[in-house]
């Protein structure tokens, strides 16, 4: 192999090396101008650009300021953001199509971190002093079984990641009253296993006692 040879084969590779280099930075700007944009989106809270993507990425308050601006712009007047720790157990409160009070806690967690019994206790509690008359947890992830089992029992509604993306999809094609039936449907209501069980102690006592 001659110089110009030798020359020319690592001219090639100079230029493949920076090819790469250059390939690189493209990726890393368009990443870069991508999360940009992604967090204007959610410093805004629009509705109509916020994706489940960005809810994913989202703090607590920060998705309580989405949903406070995703139910006002739904068609719900009558919304109201509560203020931080002084919430007593509820992040919005509003006022459905029927006239009907109703308090929600906002649950922002990683789709494999379950929602527990806490946040049906606390939402239900809080309706007295809101003067509500029902109550929802909404999450991003979704919900124990005891935690289903509470609140069927509480009458309390849960919305999980599920019901959050076809609200989402529903406000987006402009079908607010397909996500307001959504919210306002009644929650799934499940009898006592308490009562249960406490049936069949008294049917075991009948039966011994004869």
């Amino acid at each position: 192999m001659n110089i110009n040879d030798m020359f020319a084969q690592y001219s090639l590779w100079i230029y493949v090396g920076i090819a790469i280099i250059a390939i690189l930075i493209i990726i890393l700007v368009i990443k870069s101008i991508s999360r940009r944009r992604a967090r204007t989106r959610r410093q805004q809270l629009d509705p109509y650009r916020i994706t489940m993507q960005d809810i994913d990425q989202m703090e607590g308050s920060e998705f309580e300021r989405y949903l406070y601006h995703f139910f006002t712009e739904l068609g719900y007047e009558d919304t109201y953001k509560t203020q931080g720790s002084g919430d007593f157990g509820a992040d919005l409160v509003f006022t459905d199509r029927e006239g009907i009070r109703n308090v929600l806690q906002a649950k922002c967690y990683a789709e494999h971190n379950k929602i527990g019994l806490s946040a049906v206790q606390e939402i239900y509690s809080s309706m007295r002093y809101y003067e509500a008359d029902k109550c929802i947890v909404l999450t991003s992830s979704y919900f124990t079984k005891a935690c289903e089992t509470l609140a069927g029992v509480n009458a309390v509604k849960l919305l999980d990641r599920n019901d959050l993306i076809q609200l989402i999809e529903d406000f987006k094609s402009n079908d607010h009253e397909e996500a307001m039936d959504i919210i306002e449907s009644e929650p799934v209501i499940l009898s006592s296993p308490w009562q249960q069980q406490t049936n069949r102690r008294s049917t075991y006592r009948t039966r011994k006692s004869r």
